[in-house]
């Protein structure tokens, strides 16, 4: 979505602002953005031509909400600083693994039974565990949205070209004008409902290519309680675990 860009420069001194804030410049952006990850860091993308002036503004007018967010996400858990998990649970799923590590020198991830995990690796190397255990994240949620997205996009008569899963930092979902659809592997954390409300927020985009009043009607058709599960996604971070980004 970002397009061409030039690479992040820094807006504002970081220890008079609060946060991390750095401007991203897109070709392709329409309007202002502001995007949270977590750790606290703010990111601006800002489409080509708009002056420093405007951009401050822009921040100024937004300043409590970044607060708000900054707040929340710079409690995540960093994964350096986490224990390898002991279980995972899926709650888009409704699935919860156990997770055992066992010592071998070749890295790698099995099922081991209906719900039961074994990480391979050198047990003093956590970064390998948690590389592995992506590796997985990644192959559920083909295995769990994919037919998912596809029996919804078959209900609403929708049609996409392709899914793409992404572990991103800062976007849940996207859907290009080719009919690609991306979903966020960290939707595996989050509630069915929320879900649920993320694909056909994408497959409404494959008929309406903008936030129009005309796309959010679209939306309400298939999903009258949207609104509600946007605020919900909004704070979806708090339920990806720490181990998940880094």
């Amino acid at each position: 979505m970002l397009g061409l860009t030039t690479p992040q420069l820094p807006l504002f001194d970081p220890r008079a602002a609060g946060a991390d804030f750095a401007v991203r410049r897109s070709a392709r952006a329409r309007r202002m953005t502001l995007r949270v990850y977590p750790g606290g860091r703010v990111e601006i993308t800002v489409p080509t031509g708009v002056r420093p002036a405007t951009v401050e503004d822009f921040v100024a007018r937004h300043r409590e909400w970044i607060d708000a967010r900054v707040a929340e996400l710079k409690t995540h858990p960093q994964p350096q600083h986490q224990p390898l998990p002991g279980n995972v649970f899926l709650q888009a799923l409704d699935a919860d693994w156990q997770v055992r590590y066992v010592a071998r020198r070749r890295p790698g991830v099995r099922a081991v039974g209906a719900r039961e995990l074994e990480v391979y690796g050198d047990p003093a190397q956590a970064a390998g565990a948690r590389r592995m255990l992506r590796q997985w994240l990644t192959i559920e949620a083909r295995a769990g949205l994919e037919p998912w997205l596809t029996r919804l996009a078959a209900d609403g008569g929708f049609d996409y070209e392709r899914l793409q899963l992404r572990r991103q930092r800062t976007r849940w979902g996207s859907c290009s004008r080719a009919g690609t659809i991306s979903l966020n592997v960290c939707l595996l954390f989050q509630p069915p409902a929320v879900v649920r409300y993320l694909m056909l927020h994408e497959l409404c985009h494959t008929r309406q290519m903008n936030h129009s009043a005309r796309f959010w009607r679209l939306v309400a058709s298939h999903e009258p309680d949207y609104r509600v599960l946007d605020r919900e996604l909004t704070h979806g971070w708090r339920h990806v675990p720490g181990w998940v980004y880094g």
